[in-house]
């Protein structure tokens, strides 16, 4: 399917509309969740199972935990094993690891009693398993522990970067996040060493985590942001920051909300009760109890008339509105509900 599908409920079930508001799978789920690579996992008959977008269950099996497809495949578990079903819902991979992380560049971390190794597709061993702990492959390497410290090897399974760090996340964009005690730094593929770890953990997101090249900084409780060089674009002074869309990101001042450029101008004045990240050309802002959208501009799009709104996606946003119980999907051409209202308490606005 094409265009996304926007989360519905009806009655206290849950289901699925397209953009131009037809209702695609109706509402009888107690609980579902936004698709991500054609599949959505929906509860049914008290179990998480997946759905496609047609609204066909895989249901030739039934387990405890059911994952996200990832190439192709998603890790399972029933009873304290956990293997691979493949888009079919087919066992592709036995039900015979210990733990199970998701595939990355062909590769998955699996445990097999106590240690950690990696195996292909085929559930057969690319990496024997030897490490205390393993993170996914990216950009080649993968993070794995060797008694107290972490460092990183290659799909070979040599080591790449020493085993140094107390924490180690994964490689975007050329480098990674690496931890010593409680604070970050960064380095490079090579593992030289571009940034001192001298950075807290931002709030809600991981540490080195770039958005169109800008990383999220806490220094001393204050929000700034560096580049993947480890330069400082942003120098910590915010209270709150946010990532980057469409060149703008959400900061908070005195108390109240604003955006920054990625020059680190205050380009729309810190004058909102809350923010949400732009997309689409447009953010959510909360003003005097209620949301709309402005644009990159600082003007508004949609007047603050409703009671909650989440980002736009492909085009449309869902609002709630009506002192909270119904929700619309919004067309920013129209201005106005493209779907009937539904009544409503979606897990997206808990």
């Amino acid at each position: 399917m094409d265009s996304p599908l926007y989360i519905i409920r009806d009655r206290g079930r849950y289901g699925f509309i397209d953009r131009i508001g037809d209702v695609v799978i109706e509402p009888q789920y107690l609980e579902v969740e936004d698709f991500y690579n054609g599949f959505a996992r929906v509860r049914f008959n008290d179990k998480l199972v997946h759905m496609d977008e047609m609204g066909r269950l895989l249901l030739k099996h039934w387990f405890r935990f059911i994952g996200f497809f990832e190439e192709g495949l998603a890790r399972v578990q029933l009873v304290r094993r956990w293997g691979y079903i493949n888009r079919r819902g087919d066992l592709a991979i036995p039900l015979k690891f210990d733990a199970a992380g998701d595939f990355s560049e062909g590769l998955a971390p699996v445990a097999r009693g106590i240690y950690f190794g990696f195996i292909g597709p085929d559930g057969e061993w690319a990496i024997q398993p030897e490490f205390d702990a393993a993170g996914p492959f990216s950009e080649g390497l993968a993070a794995v522990q060797i008694g107290e410290k972490w460092g990183y090897i290659d799909k070979s399974g040599t080591l790449a970067i020493t085993p140094q760090y107390d924490r180690a996340e994964a490689f975007r964009d050329g480098v990674a996040a690496v931890w010593e005690g409680e604070q970050w730094g960064l380095i490079d593929t090579a593992g030289q060493l571009l940034l001192e770890p001298q950075f807290d953990a931002p709030q809600g997101g991981l540490a080195g985590e770039f958005f169109n090249g800008m990383a999220t900084i806490v220094q001393d409780e204050k929000y700034g942001f560096i580049n993947t060089e480890g330069a400082l674009l942003v120098a910590p002074r915010y209270t709150f920051a946010g990532d980057f869309g469409n060149d703008r990101a959400p900061v908070e001042l005195h108390g109240r909300y604003g955006y920054i450029d990625t020059a680190g101008h205050l380009v729309i004045k810190a004058g909102f009760q809350d923010a949400g990240v732009f997309s689409n050309g447009l953010a959510q802002v909360k003003n005097k109890g209620h949301w709309g959208y402005i644009g990159t501009d600082g003007v508004w799009r949609i007047p603050p008339r409703y009671q909650a709104a989440l980002p736009f996606r492909a085009g449309l946003a869902q609002v709630v509105y009506q002192n909270g119980r119904k929700r619309s999907t919004l067309d920013p051409n129209l201005m106005k509900p493209i779907s009937p209202p539904c009544v409503m308490r979606s897990p997206m606005l808990r």
